[in-house]
């Protein structure tokens, strides 16, 4: 039982230097030494892999304010009363673009402080589609993880969403739009 917790504790802190790190190295002046590299999404459980160029950007561990990947294994399309259709996470958590982020070639530019409030949303193995164009997916790396990314944004999470169906985080700024399951802006229906 304690080898076990040594282990344990040892990674736990190997995880926090390296976050701290990354942290650390954020100034936004990264160069696109990457540019081109793909980086594969399984899109349905059985389904081929796709990919959209992945680009190098700033130097971000891609956590939220509270240390939390936000991780996810489904992106669904969701009909909201009064803006259409927009896409989700497994957890019905609203998904967002951001205006500064480069759709082609894939690029984020949200890091820092902005991923406290935006968290981006990364993924570890495959991802499933319920109404989302499989063909859009694809993933940009963020410091060694991959950030998923529909016709080429980069997505995120508004921590001001606190349950699932909200979308407190719509025109934030006038740069932070829900996303569609097209890759678009998601905007008012009436």
């Amino acid at each position: 039982m304690i080898p076990q917790r040594i282990v344990l504790s040892s990674v736990a802190g190997l995880v926090s230097a390296f976050l701290l790190a990354a942290c650390g190295s954020s100034d936004g002046n990264a160069s696109s030494a990457n540019a081109g590299n793909a980086a594969p999404v399984a899109t349905a459980a059985s389904g081929p892999a796709t990919s959209a160029p992945a680009t190098s950007a700033p130097a971000d561990a891609g956590s939220s304010g509270s240390g939390h990947m936000a991780t996810t294994t489904l992106l669904m399309a969701r009909a909201v009363k009064g803006m259409g259709t927009v896409v989700t996470d497994d957890k019905g958590m609203t998904l967002y673009r951001y205006d500064r982020d480069q759709a082609t070639p894939s690029k984020w530019t949200c890091a820092g402080g902005c991923t406290r409030t935006w968290t981006p949303v990364m993924v570890q193995g495959s991802v499933r589609t319920m109404g989302v164009e499989k063909s859009l997916l694809g993933t940009v790396h963020r410091n060694g993880m991959k950030q998923v990314t529909l016709a080429g944004w980069p997505l995120y999470r508004y921590t001001g969403d606190t349950r699932a169906g909200q979308m407190n985080g719509q025109r934030m700024g006038g740069q932070w739009y829900a996303v569609t399951p097209t890759g678009q802006k998601a905007a008012v229906t009436s």
